[in-house]
């Protein structure tokens, strides 16, 4: 095979006059088009009367140049006589996609799709100077135009709704009976080839296959008329020292294939894919689903790179997190993509570029062009190990004519390729419906009612609902999914921790994607002159992720009977509002913070980890911490060696050794019981209590505190409403301490908090507060009885999940609720203050009603013993005109 590039110079018309532009490319990277108006498809659905011309988009990144329709791209070449070769003409890449030579259209030579190459056979029509014609066109003409631009693979959102053409494009030059394609299933020890044929006449000869990995070459006579043949080698045996494809082991082989005088060369890998009791498995493995959700998210282009050298460096960053499977949120990314994968042990997971929540497949121009989407993608990707799971797209929802066509689909996937696992949807009827019987596996947030994940839209789930432990898992729900379905399960776009935006990421902007709404957000957060401490809210919000994400993906490790969780996500999702959820910005870069750092984050996302199932985080000392201990290993051998647990701390430290422990792959083993008394410690301490098997170790936070009765002080005058009394009570030389209930109707000026940060953006789920999480002054002498970070844990959830007062000006506070950057509210949840010449500690977290916690107690005691000491001396004056207004 020989190819002749067409990269170059080219001539673009977009109707409004001709343009140079340098293709591939896309018209944004050659500054073609209108400027981004803004109403694109998500937003033109929720609330398409907020938006005007002419203003700048806030809930995205904003497209330099933007151009929805068709483009003709021409240019005047001139070619050599090929006598004798058939030739074509390639784009890797492209949207709906015509050519015409002359003015004379060119037929696809094979069915095109936006997911894979494009070509053209040219043969015989290139000789000498000719005019070439392309019609690109990213209006999707006889597509389902709205499904596929609300994707992943078109949405403004994220990779834009790009025109041009990327990856090769070129000439390639055959023979007039060629290899089209070559296709190698691995299945056990067993290897079949399926190869496609092209022909411009009939043929006849011998048809021959090598491989290191075969136990011996084979060969075939053969024949076939003018058009395509299959010729199908079936279970070939494997040579028994053929190494197998597996994760983080790129063990990859060579299968060459010589028709005639003319060969060519894949590479594939031996591996087998599919369920083992209901769990995910590779090569008869069971294995722990560690996956992202990437939505194609490339702000500096407006697409995803087209080479294996980029895939490499982005699948290492993921690699380096945890990650162990990508899926492609409606989009199916580039070969080179998975030619990287292939090389790093990475498993990928494609959809169809379809995103359609309310009719998928229903109508007959949708149905046709995915049947086509998927057969391309399928021969495409066939020799890659790393793909191993296809679905029809994201969180599709149709009648019983969809239905229907969704299980055809299934059916044309097994028999075009049964070595892969097929699902009719990604989160399908958002779990309404539950499990499809059809499918090989079922990813989803619910079933039915029943949650596979700790967190919701709205704040729902129970993470924020339920007081906080280390014991949760979702057998319960997967108890009533082994009623009737034995497959695979695994959670669906887990996460969605928002944290507040690091406005460094602004310097690294040069491409074809201007980020206004980062922009606006910190002129917002200038105004309100939060720049000073800005990074200390980022840093809070992003450690209140960690900790929320830790919490969903141990949920998961500790159920028995699921394959694992994929995250949404790991990288910030610039649109739908600005989703900021990443512990990575949208450069792919891990944020400057140690919460963001891959270490931390793969402390607890990786395929073994010893889990204590803690029944609480907090304790008094009168108590054992007991807890029973389980091992997740879904590495690839047994775990053995003694199993020690520590807890340490300032002037404390405990230690249990449980004894030599084996705890075989693949599986959730239990490891005995922890039982350590907590009498020694003697003052309020944060410790870490530590678990290691091996090489293995993970650490959970626990608070111990000494039993304490709070008691108000004499001096000390505690009141639930500011009102004559307590001002006389201040003017009696009395301080006071206003701690009313936590309802809106004693602090009208207030919104609801939660434990976690804000689900995605307020943008998209506007049904919340957007309370962020508490920025603590931990240095303050209040805590010198109630160890804490400067950001929320555990230990604060009950005071986290009360109210938080929105102030009318920014005041220095004790404890912060920070605010989404959509409002940017000054909050409190505890400050101090002068007012009426006296002192006030204002607490919105009514501590007398969360006594039944050991925190709770400590926590009043430690505001008693600060009340009744020289420390409290506030400087800050608050009007009393203003406390008024702030507590009924």
């Amino acid at each position: 095979m020989t190819t002749y590039s067409l990269a170059g110079r080219w001539q673009a018309d977009i109707g409004s006059g001709n343009y140079p532009i340098n293709l591939p490319g896309t018209l944004d990277e050659n500054g073609i088009g209108s400027p981004d108006q803004g109403l694109n498809q998500w937003h033109a659905d929720l609330n398409p009367e907020a938006f005007k011309a002419n203003e700048p988009i806030l809930t995205r990144f904003t497209r330099k140049h933007t151009f929805e329709g068709e483009a003709k791209l021409t240019k005047k070449i001139s070619f050599p006589n090929f006598s004798g070769k058939r030739l074509f003409l390639e784009a890797e890449r492209a949207r709906c996609l015509r050519l015409l030579i002359d003015g004379r259209e060119i037929p696809h030579f094979t069915p095109p799709s936006v997911s894979t190459p494009q070509a053209f056979e040219v043969t015989g029509c290139l000789e000498g100077w000719h005019n070439l014609t392309l019609l690109s066109d990213n209006s999707y003409p006889s597509l389902p135009h709205d499904a596929i631009v609300y994707s992943s693979a078109a949405t403004d959102e994220t990779q834009t709704n790009w025109n041009g053409l990327l990856g090769y494009f070129r000439l390639r030059e055959e023979e007039p009976v060629f290899l089209e394609s070559i296709r190698a299933y691995p299945k056990s020890d067993k290897l079949t080839v399926c190869l496609t044929i092209s022909a411009d006449a009939p043929w006849e000869g011998e048809v021959s296959l090598t491989s290191e990995a075969l136990a011996a070459p084979s060969s075939q006579k053969a024949s076939g008329g003018a058009g395509f043949t299959e010729l199908l080698f079936e279970a070939l045996p494997l040579s028994p020292k053929a190494a197998r494809w597996d994760e983080e082991e790129g063990n990859l082989h060579t299968l060459t294939v010589r028709l005639f005088n003319s060969e060519k060369t894949v590479t594939f890998g031996i591996r087998d894919f599919g369920s083992k009791d209901g769990r995910l498995a590779l090569n008869g493995r069971v294995i722990f689903l560690r996956g992202e959700a990437n939505c194609a998210v490339f702000p500096e282009t407006g697409h995803p790179p087209m080479d294996k050298e980029e895939w490499l460096k982005i699948l290492r960053v993921y690699q380096s997190y945890g990650v162990n499977c990508m899926r492609f949120h409606s989009h199916c990314p580039p070969e080179g993509a998975f030619e990287a994968a292939d090389q790093l042990g990475m498993l990928m997971q494609p959809e169809l570029s379809h995103w359609n929540p309310d009719d998928a497949f229903e109508s007959d121009e949708s149905f046709l062009y995915y049947q086509t989407e998927l057969s391309a993608i399928l021969k495409m990707l066939a020799n890659h190990p790393s793909f191993v799971m296809l679905t029809f797209g994201n969180e599709l929802q149709t009648h019983e004519k969809g239905l229907q066509r969704m299980e055809e689909l299934l059916k044309a996937a097994r028999r075009t390729d049964p070595t892969r696992l097929y699902a009719n949807a990604s989160n399908p009827f958002y779990g309404s419906r539950g499990f499809d019987p059809n499918s090989d596996f079922y990813t989803a947030t619910n079933h039915f009612k029943a949650a596979l994940r700790g967190i919701f839209a709205g704040m729902k789930g129970y993470i924020n609902e339920s007081y906080p432990s280390a014991a949760r898992n979702f057998d319960q729900t997967m108890k009533e999914i082994r009623q009737k379905f034995s497959k695979p399960v695994f959670g669906f776009e887990v996460g969605q921790f928002q944290v507040l935006p690091d406005f460094d990421e602004l310097e690294d902007f040069h491409g074809v994607c201007e980020p206004v709404n980062y922009q606006k957000i910190q002129e917002r957060v200038a105004e309100k002159g939060l720049l000073p401490a800005w990074k200390r809210y980022v840093e809070a919000t992003g450690e209140l992720s960690r900790i929320g994400y830790r919490e969903e993906v141990e949920a998961v490790l500790r159920t028995k009977e699921m394959s694992g969780l994929s995250l949404l996500g790991l990288q910030d999702f610039p649109g739908q509002g600005t989703a900021l959820v990443g512990m990575l910005n949208a450069h792919l870069q891990p944020k400057p913070f140690p919460f963001a750092q891959p270490k931390a984050f793969q402390a607890f996302f990786r395929s073994q980890l010893p889990l204590a199932l803690l029944p609480r985080y907090t304790y008094e000392n009168t108590e054992t911490l007991s807890a029973e201990i389980k091992i997740a290993n879904y590495g690839k051998t047994a775990l053995r060696g003694p199993l020690c647990c520590r807890l340490s701390g300032p002037d404390f430290a405990a230690e249990q050794q449980l004894g030599e422990r084996n705890c075989p792959a693949g599986a959730l083993t239990h490891a005995g019981y922890l039982n350590l008394p907590l009498t020694a410690v003697q003052k309020p301490s944060r410790l870490t209590l530590t678990l290691t098997i091996g090489s293995l170790s993970n650490q959970y936070p626990i608070w111990v505190y000494p039993p304490v009765v709070p008691a108000c002080p004499e001096k000390v005058y505690e009141t639930v409403h500011w009102d004559e009394k307590a001002k006389a009570a201040l003017l009696a030389g009395k301080v006071i301490y206003l701690s009313p209930p936590s309802t809106e109707e004693a602090l009208p000026r207030s919104i609801q908090a939660q434990f976690t940060t804000d689900f995605w953006s307020v943008g998209t789920f506007s049904r919340q507060s957007g309370a962020m999480g508490q920025l603590i002054d931990e240095k303050h002498p209040i805590f010198k009885a109630f160890p804490t970070e400067f950001h929320t844990n555990w230990q604060w959830w009950p005071m986290a999940s009360r109210r938080a007062v929105i102030l009318p000006k920014a005041y220095q506070t004790i404890i912060t609720e920070m605010d989404s950057y959509a409002y940017l509210r000054p909050m409190m949840q505890l400050m101090e203050f002068r007012c009426c010449g006296g002192r006030v500690l204002f607490s919105s977290m009514d501590l007398a009603s969360l006594q039944q916690y050991p925190e709770g107690r400590a926590l009043q005691a430690a505001i008693y013993q600060y009340m009744d000491s020289e420390h409290f001396q506030p400087v800050q004056e608050m009007p009393e005109e203003v406390l008024k207004t702030l507590v009924r």
